[in-house]
């Protein structure tokens, strides 16, 4: 997995942010267990400290839990997994639309703005 941070939010959340979307697009499998902290942290580059913080918050989220011994996994709710993938997609979808409403777009021109990329980019009309 390839992290990146911004300075502008704290890297714990980012780190949050960043696994939820790695659950949620199965780059991790639901039950898949996960590095140990240290080693992710390693490969974020990051305190352990900060990264079981950011895992912490994840298993209050309900996307991954702890076995004493074992470790921790990414939850088998697929359920859940869905529900929070919505909820991302509805997020970047209203960030989008109020950026487009700043330009000066209306709905409908954006939607026509939509169509017309999909089909420059991928040559296909229908949505």
């Amino acid at each position: 997995m390839e992290w990146t941070f911004k300075s502008d939010q704290p890297i714990y959340a980012q780190l949050v942010e960043q696994i939820r979307l790695a659950i949620v697009s199965g780059d991790f499998v639901p039950g898949a267990r996960l590095s140990s902290v240290r080693d992710m942290a390693t490969e974020a580059g990051v305190n352990p400290n900060t990264l079981q913080r950011a895992l912490q918050e994840l298993e209050r989220l309900g996307l991954v839990y702890s076995q004493r011994t074992a470790g921790r996994f990414v939850t088998e709710d697929t359920a859940l997994i869905a529900q929070e993938k919505k909820a991302i997609a509805s997020a970047r979808a209203e960030a989008f639309l109020q950026a487009m409403q700043k330009l000066g777009f209306d709905l409908e021109e954006i939607i026509t703005l939509l169509r017309e990329n999909k089909e420059e980019e991928h040559g296909d009309p229908d949505m």
